[in-house]
């Protein structure tokens, strides 16, 4: 098949003439077709699936009550913008409740189509070509994405278990120090688990000040937070004047697929956000909007929802240290990040990637590979399971099955 007329259009940032001829697979997509081909090989068998990252149940009834009044009112309808200020005030509210931090609703809150979005746009705010982004890995790579498409360079900070999963900021070369704009985190952190603490923001702002850097903190999974009460940037003395957080009601309030979000911090960089914002959407559907007003005013929704993923971590901790792994819980998030196995049976692997394949393939359990900074497996307990019986049940499955294999670590 010839190339259409447009092929040499493309931009360089996506692949220029190239685009769309590339042979490179993405884990995921690898990680799909293997789980296609363990279903058509052993139709018998029952795909244990871990590598969900995505809650299983649906948001709260409460919240999908008033949904279902908002959506016929006809006030509703329009284009929403940069936000309705109700929610902006919950939001707010919600900040002074869990966290005591008092924001000002109107200059230092802004929502967003979902934190993915938001973590998109506010490199736009900064980077220009030649500029620096400072991303953690492994993590979530949107931000750095859009650096790049910015002309923008992206330097990576390895969170290493023997560091407690911070980065190493001090590591940073001279030369990249002098050209960082933003420095983007992310804790709890996916897929690690760990939280951050008051010592290692404090140094984070210090850095900021130093260096003259943007932070840009990704609190998606702050509701599930296990070990105390959940600690935002916010509450370190600076932290608004270096920086934003980003907020995200799909994990800890079940709102996956709603698009739901906030950005909050430092009035001129939330400003900027709402800028670039309003010349790229026109503002979440109002309805949803007010739906996640009432999530926000009921954070027991959230306390369910970490309860339940705490009891299921504790389950797979216990489940994958009977067949060899060094597992233990993560302080945070609804994952579980453990040192991938050296091999089983007759044979060896070379990364987390064939490890993952393997299980997968041999005992169609699925989890997600990480080789960024070492062999790493992550699970997620998103599974889905209608009440404990069946978690126990899984458990049990998931211990016969590896066992099967005689892991080796």
């Amino acid at each position: 098949m010839s190339d259409p007329w447009f092929q040499t259009l493309f931009a360089e940032r996506i692949g220029g003439a190239n685009y769309g001829k590339g042979t490179e697979i993405y884990k995921f997509e690898k990680i799909k077709r293997a789980k296609r081909a363990a279903l058509a090989a052993h139709p018998e068998r029952r795909l244990l699936d871990f590598g969900i990252g995505e809650n299983d149940d649906m948001a709260d009834p409460l919240v999908r009550d008033v949904m279902k009044q908002e959506v016929d009112k006809l006030e509703n309808r329009g284009y929403a913008d940069n936000g309705i200020f109700e929610f902006k005030e919950a939001a707010a509210a919600f900040m002074k409740r869990v966290f005591g931090v008092e924001l000002d609703p109107a200059t230092e809150i802004n929502h967003a189509i979902g934190s993915k979005p938001a973590l998109a746009m506010l490199p736009a705010a900064f980077i220009n070509p030649g500029d620096v982004t400072l991303m953690t890995v492994p993590g979530y790579p949107v931000a750095g994405t859009h650096t790049k498409y910015y002309g923008g360079e992206v330097f990576n900070l390895p969170l290493l278990e023997e560091n407690g999963f911070f980065p190493d900021l001090e590591s940073i070369p001279a030369d990249i120090r002098r050209r960082a704009k933003l420095l983007v985190l992310n804790y709890p952190n996916s897929p690690t688990g760990a939280v951050a603490t008051r010592d290692f923001y404090r140094r984070v702002i210090d850095f900021a000040h130093a260096n003259q850097v943007v932070v840009v903190q990704d609190a998606a999974h702050i509701c599930l937070t296990f070990d105390g009460p959940p600690l935002s940037f916010l509450q370190i003395d600076g932290a608004k004047e270096v920086g934003v957080e980003v907020h995200s009601l799909s994990k800890g309030f079940n709102m996956i697929g709603w698009r739901m979000a906030f950005v909050a911090g430092h009035a001129k960089i939330v400003q900027a956000f709402a800028d670039i914002k309003d010349n790229s959407d026109s503002g979440q559907f109002i309805a949803i909007q007010k739906a996640a007003k009432a999530a926000l005013e009921h954070p027991e929704i959230a306390d369910r929802t970490r309860e339940k993923y705490r009891r299921r971590l504790e389950k797979l901790v216990a489940a994958l240290n009977q067949v060899g792994f060094q597992a233990k819980m993560p302080g945070g998030t609804y994952f579980l990040y453990v040192k991938a196995p050296k091999g089983a049976l007759d044979r060896t692997f070379a990364n987390a990637e064939e490890a993952s394949q393997f299980l997968i393939h041999e005992q169609s359990v699925c989890c997600v590979p990480w080789d960024n900074a070492g062999p790493y497996l992550r699970f997620s307990v998103t599974y889905l399971a209608k009440d404990e019986a069946e978690e126990d049940a899984l458990m049990k499955e998931t211990v016969d099955r590896l066992s099967a294999l005689k892991l080796k670590f």
